[in-house]
């Protein structure tokens, strides 16, 4: 069975944009794997705390990350 498991900051997504997440890799790992695989798919998306990881030594949050983009 296919898995994907992506990890965001809690608040930074809609729920309209995991599901066009789920949608997307469900697709890619059906054009990679073929169709077949589409019925076993799972994405798992985890929202990791505010402050909860960092990149570069930076502890990252979601003030910070809207601030950015």
């Amino acid at each position: 069975m296919p898995f994907a498991n992506l990890k965001v900051p809690a608040g930074l997504l809609s729920n309209e944009q995991k599901e066009v997440l789920v949608h997307r890799v469900t697709d890619l790992y059906a054009e990679t794997f073929g169709d077949a695989v589409r019925d076993n798919t799972m994405v798992l998306i985890d929202e990791v705390a505010d402050g909860g990881w960092g990149i570069r030594g930076e502890v990252l949050t979601l003030a910070k990350l809207q601030q950015d983009g």
